[in-house]
Parts: structure tokens; C-alpha cells; sequence
């Protein structure tokens, strides 16, 4: 059982970092510190959209617009910590 726990907690994990990698490079091509025009950093960001997205859009649907400020990553983050935990509690 402690095998599960650990997988279960190991991607959860690593979708943490790949969200908070998003954000970002999202930050780094809005500033114009990264070429997005570069095929590297275009795929990474197509990558990146690509797996954080189908998880993101719905979070935006519910929040309210709050002037170009995106806090869905930390809104998700919070949500997967917290199932994270309430595995944790229920099955250790």
C-alpha cells in the first residue's frame, strides 16, 4: 500500500513543478526575457500548455476576473495538496 502512497504522491508532485514551470515561462515570455519564436521555448510551451491546460480552463471558468492576474496554478496546487493529504489520512 505504501507503494501506491508514494507513486500517487510522486505525480502529484511533479504536476506541481510542471505547473509552477508554466507559470513560469508564461511570466518569462510575457516579459520578453525568452524569444518565443525560439522552436525550443515553443515547444516547451506547447508541451506545457498541453498537459496544464485541460486542468486549468475550468478553474478560469469559475474564478472572477481579477484584471489579467491568474491565480488558477495556486488554486490548483492548493486543491492537490489537499486531495494529496486526505489520501494520506484516509489510507495511511
Amino acid at each position: 500500500m505504501y507503494s501506491i502512497l508514494w507513486l500517487f504522491d510522486t505525480l502529484i508532485t511533479l504536476y506541481v513543478w510542471v505547473l509552477i514551470a508554466s507559470a513560469i515561462l508564461s511570466w518569462l515570455v510575457a516579459f520578453n526575457v525568452v524569444n518565443p519564436s525560439n522552436q525550443f521555448v515553443r515547444n516547451l510551451g506547447e508541451f506545457l500548455w498541453r498537459v496544464t491546460e485541460p486542468v486549468l480552463a475550468p478553474i478560469r471558468r469559475i474564478l472572477p476576473n481579477l484584471g489579467g492576474i491568474d491565480v488558477s496554478p495556486v488554486i490548483l496546487i492548493i486543491g492537490l495538496y489537499f486531495i494529496r493529504n486526505l489520501v494520506f489520512e484516509i489510507l495511511a
